[in-house]
């Protein structure tokens, strides 16, 4: 099991507040990224690789709530603390409704921000770890090396794209993920307007390899409707 180092969104219009939040959490070891109104803040809240989100509600463009709204869409279990001015506690409750995770009240403390933001990472599934082998009942699967190795003694190969796929799978196990998620945490594109088959087909090349084939797959499992699921063993 590897440790990855943890990463911030920061969607804030007001840009002495966002340089501050910055820079604490830069202090604090962790990677940010910024974003100034609603529109790139929808944009990469949906295809950057970070671990949570501190959403403002009042922006320019879009605002905080509809980027939630579409975000718990497409990465449902991406945890985001709503930064929210002091008294508006109706826009607290809709964006809790629509499943933030926490939110913090204007002017905050610093401290008090790493703490929930620590906090919610802690609990959140969206990032359990990264992972350098994994192993199920036909063998062993090497991440690093890109192979899977047979208890028979073959071996297969996987591509990096296919690697990854399963990588998500084995973080998310027994889990639905939907062919949108795939697209924006693993592709790292916008899922809309794009074909999904794609997952379809890397979903099936993916089962050839693990020797999950037949008519009912063990390992990665379709849910009707949703997408595609790692049987939780």
């Amino acid at each position: 099991m590897l440790t990855m180092q943890r990463s911030v969104l920061i969607v804030e219009d007001d840009a002495a507040i966002r340089r501050g939040v910055v820079d604490a959490l830069k202090f604090g070891g962790f990677t940010t990224f910024e974003a100034a109104d609603g529109e790139a803040g929808l944009k990469s809240a949906l295809q950057v690789d970070c671990d949570i989100v501190l959403l403002d509600l009042a922006l320019p463009k879009m605002s905080g709530l509809e980027i939630l709204k579409e975000v718990r869409r497409t990465r449902p279990t991406l945890p985001v603390i709503i930064l929210t001015a002091m008294g508006s506690e109706q826009d607290r409750v809709a964006g809790l409704k629509l499943g933030a995770d926490d939110y913090v009240v204007k002017p905050f403390s610093i401290a008090e921000l790493m703490a929930r933001v620590e906090a919610v990472i802690r609990r959140s599934p969206e990032r359990p770890g990264d992972v350098d082998e994994w192993g199920y009942e036909h063998g062993t699967v090497d991440l690093a090396r890109c192979e899977v190795r047979f208890k028979d003694g073959e071996r297969a190969e996987l591509s990096e794209r296919e690697r990854e796929l399963l990588r998500y799978f084995i973080v998310n196990p027994g889990r639905a993920i939907s062919r949108d998620e795939i697209l924006s945490r693993v592709w790292r594109i916008d899922p809309k307007g794009i074909s999904t088959r794609t997952i379809d087909m890397h979903v099936a090349r993916l089962r050839e390899k693990l020797r999950d084939t037949g008519d009912s797959p063990k390992v990665l499992l379709t849910v009707r409707g949703k997408g595609y699921m790692l049987a939780d063993a």
